[in-house]
This record gives C-alpha cells, structure tokens and sequence, in this order.
C-alpha cells in the first residue's frame, strides 16, 4: 500500500486532516502491526509531506499528464500498447551515436568501443554476414526487469530475469563480460528477499561464468508503501565483433528457433494456475549454452540476427524483426508447435493460454539457407532442439502465420496472452486505444520539449 498515494487520494476527495488521519492510521497498525499512538504519529507526518509537495510548478516539479493509466494502455504487457509506449521512449530519446540505439527495438543497445574514445580493431567481412563490415569491438549493454509476480519467490525471480538479460546480449553476438543487478523491497519486507534473489542471479552468473560486480539495495518508497512487494532488474554488459541485431535480418533468409520451456512468465503462469511442478521445467541454462557455442564457432559471422522469444511471444518478436528490418516474415505454425517444451505445452492448453503470445525464451535465428546446417550442427551439439519455422520475404513488412496452408495475420494483440486468472480478467477490460495512443503522444512531445528547454538551460554558453 502506497500511503503517499492514499493520503492525495483523499485530499483530492475534499477529506479533512483529521478524517484521513483516522483512515490511513487504521490501515498502517493492520500492515505493520504498531501502536495507535505510532500509527497517528506516521499518518501525520505522511499527511505534512503530502501538503508540502502540492501544487508545485515548473519543470522541475510538474509534468504533462496523459490521462491514460499504465494498465490500461498495457504498459509492460508486451503487446501493441506497450510496443507504442517503447517507441514513444526512444523519440525521446532521438538519434544517438549508438551503433544498435533504442529506436530499433532489439535486445541490447550497442556502442563502437573507439566512439569514446577507445580503441577500435577492424574485422574483415565473413561468409555470408550482414554485407556490412564489422568495426567492432562494440560494447554490449542490456537490462531486464525481474517479473513482477515473482515477488513471493525470489530466487526465481534472480534466476529467471539474469537469464534474460544474458540473453539479450547473446542474441547480439555478444560475449557477457558483467552482470548488475538492482533490488527494491518495499518496507515490511523481509531482508532475506535480497539475500535469496542474490543467489538466483549468481546461481547462473557462476554457472555462465559471468560475475554479479555491482548493484543497488533500496525500499520502494521508502517509507511510503507499506507491504513485502519486491522489484528489481538485472543487467548485462558484453563485447561483440559480429553484431547479430534484429535489422540485420535479410529477404531470403530462413527463420530457425530452438525449443523453449519458458523463463519468469512461464513460472508465473504455473504458480498461481496451480501447476507449480510445471516450474522445474523453466529451471535450466540450455539457450545460454546453445548461444555460448554458437559464439565459439565460425557459425557465427553467418548469422544475420538473433532474438530471443519473449515479447508478447512469437506474435510480438516477428513482427517487431519485420518492422526493424523492413521486410515481410512468415511462420509456419505446424512447425512451431513442437517446439514448446511438452509439460509447458500440456499446461498451456490446459489452461486455454496462447503459446504464440506468450514469452517461450526460445532463440530465433536469421540466416542464409546454406548456412542452416553448420549453425544447427553447432546447437544441436549442446543437446538444444532446433528447428526451420519459417523465412524472410521481400515486401511489406508484416508477419503472417501459415496455418493449414493458410495465411492468417500474426500481428501482436493489445496484451501478451493472459497467463494467469487475473490477467484474464484484466484482459476483458477494454478503451479506445486510439484516443490513447493520441493522449500518450502528447505526453511524450511535452517530455521531449521539456529535455530541450533544459537543455539549453545548462549548455555551456559560448564566450
């Protein structure tokens, strides 16, 4: 519980001091188990930090709201709202010097090493790459945040989203050098949470090789929000001379993905289903290790792009590759099918959840025909299933799904699939995402003439 937010709900409702003294004190000797005397003492002071922050203008203080809550625009539901809002983002951010930047949707952003300052060594081009000469080293940076139902179950929580971020830089090209990580408990929360998600991250971080080297530790609000509810994020640095990134994907090429078991979403989904044996099956390093040889192999500079399957699931992955790369892809579903683990496929039909929506943490691999056999060669040699699913066309980019011999559209939903009993009930709610999507541009030209102003504001001025 929010207290912060409690106490401006209620001063917007036209509540007196005292009538929200009397509310919020009730509610904090419930959560935290204090005397009335302390309750009141708290309430008070929430109540005066409240009024001190009121109504203050200026950049500084103030923003241009959307009116649009992140829940009902899907925010973090990987879907096409959350697409959008991504997008929204990198505007703001604008044109960087960065090799891979935000505005093409991959995995990882990437950075010449000599743009800074650095050295930088040339590689001549090999096989059949990207037709680009790679000037690498290129530095390789990415983040993931934990799942946030996975609050109740830390380790799980360290495992499954370290898993992710090394991912995302494998599926660059990139070798993981450093894993970060940063921690959130809210303040009734017990200590060992951190102590258990630490283990999770370094459980694979030791296996893989890759050493946790800093982070941060910090109470969500402070002493604001009451609860046990924990947060956090992971990520990764790497060094990549081959980039591998989602626009690299050409017309002509073949789509192969590895089998997958699902990461912290299939987890999730098992958990409050009531399917918790199904968790054991996501409990394991294999796209780690099938990545991992790929990088060690010459397979590697004929690979066009990598990705991982996360992102409103097949559906979201495909289709943002075909927008980044500006091409047409099509995915053949009889053959995706057997490509899910076969207890998170039981579960998932069990449970009506669409395994095209959802995050399989499979890999998906762009290449030439004629360098399918190397690169399958090299990961069924780990013990990791791979699998043709389909190719890259000239045209509009799109993706469709052939079913039966049958094209049908493949474009992402609003939300990733709904995984749990909740989200299905969530996914019934429905508004207009199209006056949303208006308001939240707004909101996104007022922060970017917002930075501008700043700017300008602490640019050095010439003499």
């Amino acid at each position: 519980m929010d207290v912060e937010e409690f106490a401006r709900r209620q001063m917007e409702d036209g509540a007196c001091s005292d009538e929200i003294v009397h509310k919020l004190s009730r509610h904090i000797q419930k959560i935290k188990g204090v005397s009335p005397a302390y309750a009141e003492s708290f309430a008070r002071a929430v109540i005066l930090e409240v009024e001190n922050t009121r109504d203050l203008a200026g950049d500084f203080f103030a923003f241009e709201h959307s009116d649009v809550k992140m829940g009902d625009f899907g925010v973090g539901s990987r879907g096409t709202g959350d697409f959008f809002a991504h997008r929204e983002i990198a505007r703001i951010i604008g044109r960087t010097t960065a090799s891979v930047g935000v505005d093409e949707m991959d995995d990882a952003g990437a950075v010449l090493l000599g743009t800074w300052g650095g050295p930088t060594n040339s590689t001549e081009k090999t096989g059949e790459s990207s037709g680009r000469p790679d000037k690498g080293p290129y530095i390789i940076c990415t983040v993931d945040g934990m799942h946030s139902r996975l609050s109740d179950f830390p380790f799980l929580a360290g495992f499954h989203v370290t898993r992710a971020t090394l991912r995302d830089v494998y599926v660059m090209g990139a070798h993981p050098v450093m894993l970060f990580s940063d921690i959130h408990v809210a303040d009734d929360g017990d200590v060992a949470k951190i102590f258990d998600y630490t283990a999770g991250i370094t459980t694979v971080g030791e296996v893989m090789g890759v050493p946790l080297v800093t982070g941060s530790t910090l109470r969500i609000g402070g002493d604001m929000v009451l609860g046990s509810r924990m947060t956090g994020c992971v990520g990764a640095v790497g060094i990549a001379r081959h980039l591998t990134a989602r626009k690299e994907t050409k017309p002509g090429d073949v789509i192969l993905m590895t089998q997958g078991a699902g990461g912290g979403t299939i987890a999730t989904a098992a958990l409050y289903s009531g399917f918790p044996e199904v968790v054991d099956a996501t409990i394991n390093l294999n796209f780690l290790f099938a990545a991992e040889a790929l990088l060690a192999s010459s397979a590697l500079t004929r690979i066009h792009s990598m990705t991982d399957v996360t992102n409103g699931g097949l559906r979201g992955d495909v289709y943002e590759m075909a927008e980044t790369a500006g091409c047409r892809i099509v995915i053949e579903e009889e053959k995706v099918t057997s490509l899910v683990q076969p207890d998170v496929a039981k579960m998932l039909l069990e449970l009506s959840i669409d395994y095209l929506g959802v995050s399989l943490d499979a890999l998906l691999i762009t290449a030439p025909r004629s360098a399918v056999p190397v690169i399958t060669d090299v990961i069924q040699g780990t013990g990791v299933t791979i699998r043709e699913i389909g190719h890259v066309d000239e045209g509009k980019p799109g993706s469709v799904l052939v079913v039966d011999g049958r094209e049908e559209d493949f474009t992402p939903r609003f939300r990733e699939a709904a995984y749990t009993p909740l989200k299905k009930v969530v996914d019934l709610q429905r508004n207009d995402f199209e006056e949303m999507k208006v308001k939240v541009w707004r909101a996104a030209d007022a922060a970017i003439e917002k930075k501008l102003r700043i700017i300008e504001r602490i640019r050095p001025k010439s003499p």
